[in-house]
């Protein structure tokens, strides 16, 4: 059995006790292991773990899917608390500092720390390219083909290079997937290189089917064409289960929940999924 709790996520709970705010955390059981994916944007991360009773201690390892600080801030916190994972697994170009940008202003959407406060607090970073097995049943996927050309990006996503500015492409993100009897379970951040593109990589990879997708897919700012297609692209995956939470946007679960009824669930901070 495989339980995914929320730690944050942008929408409320039921639970008035937990904190929602704009960012991600997942944590991950899947009876052999347990991990920490994405650790949303501060300390709120380890209130609500304190408040729904979780231990974060003796975790296996932290993934994080991209270096945007509603979904890596949060580290910072994590490690200055004391918690320990030995490996830290992001993916190459990650700490590239990365910006929205607006004429000649310039907001840093970036972490807030570097590789040496990660290896200063006891973390073994370990950079992520193409698929990296990283724990018994547990593989990240990384550098996706853009084959699904309207899964653009919007232009003032930029990151700072020697030479200057340049468009971020996001090569740098990662998905988690968890092998099961029943197919995989693709967990995602935000899905910043398309999450069409990021799924036929991963199936093509695999050669697997998916049989569940939780995570954020980012089409909150996206065109309807877009979303349409995205709905009718999960619905012909056969996808059995689909979490949509944090980027993801209320047109694109609307949508979706029109079309497959029965396969969507909307988990807020606080929730846990569990897959039998």
């Amino acid at each position: 059995m495989i339980r995914i709790t929320l730690l944050i996520d942008n929408s409320p709970s039921e639970n008035k006790a937990i904190i929602n705010e704009h960012g991600l955390s997942l944590l991950i059981d899947t009876g052999n292991s347990r991990l920490l994916f994405d650790c949303g944007q501060g300390h709120h991360t380890l209130d609500n773990a304190r408040r729904l009773g979780i231990d974060l201690h003796g975790l296996d390892a932290i993934v994080i899917s991209h270096s945007h600080y509603d979904h890596a801030s949060g580290f910072r916190d994590f490690a200055e608390e004391g918690f320990k994972a030995r490996y830290l697994y992001v993916g190459k170009g990650f700490f590239e500092r990365k910006y929205s940008a607006s004429c000649c202003c310039y907001s840093d959407l970036s972490a807030g720390w570097d590789e040496a406060f990660a290896s200063k607090n006891g973390f073994e970073i370990r950079y992520v390219e193409g698929k990296t097995s990283i724990l018994p049943t547990i593989d990240i996927y990384q550098g996706f083909t853009r084959t699904h050309k309207e899964e653009t990006i919007p232009e003032r996503y930029v990151k700072e290079t020697p030479s200057g500015f340049i468009r971020d492409d996001f090569s740098d993100e990662i998905a988690l997937c968890i092998h099961t009897d029943k197919g995989l379970v693709v967990i995602a951040g935000c899905s910043h290189p398309g999450l069409m593109n990021m799924l036929d990589g991963i199936v093509n990879e695999s050669g697997e089917k998916i049989y569940a997708l939780i995570g954020g897919i980012h089409l909150h700012n996206a065109e309807e064409d877009r979303i349409s297609k995205t709905v009718r692209y999960l619905k012909e995956s056969g996808i059995k289960l689909i979490g949509l939470c944090h980027c993801s946007g209320d047109r694109i679960q609307k949508a979706a929940e029109n079309e497959m009824r029965g396969a969507l669930i909307m988990p807020t901070a606080g929730d846990t999924i569990i897959i039998g």
